[in-house]
């Protein structure tokens, strides 16, 4: 296992995470600047999540990769858009953290 696979996930995560947020000012892909950069960043996030899965397992991947999107994503509408974060909230992404966190360090799919 190479920690150059977890270097390609982990820019495909920062990529889909630029996309996302940016996704939400396109305002319908009505505003060029934030369009370009929703299609640029998703495009760069399934060029390096299609390297990550010639080595590691899609559902390894997956999980890690959707896992940590939603919290990353989840912050940035906090931080950035101002969007509110509840305790159940909160909670569930306490509970997909160590979900991710028990795929990746237990399982023996990689």
């Amino acid at each position: 296992m190479s920690y150059l696979n977890y270097l390609f996930l982990a820019i495909a995560i920062v990529s889909e995470v630029i996309a996302t947020s940016a996704l939400k000012a396109t305002e319908g892909f009505t505003r060029p600047g934030p369009s370009v950069v929703t299609v640029l960043g998703y495009a760069t996030a399934f060029y390096f999540l299609s390297l990550t899965l010639k080595a590691l397992p899609t559902g390894v991947v997956y999980a890690t990769w959707s896992g940590i999107g939603i919290v990353l994503i989840s912050l940035v509408g906090w931080l950035y858009y101002k969007e509110s974060l509840n305790l159940p909230t909160i909670l569930g992404m306490v509970m997909v953290i160590a979900g991710v966190a028990v795929i990746n360090l237990f399982s023996k799919a990689h």
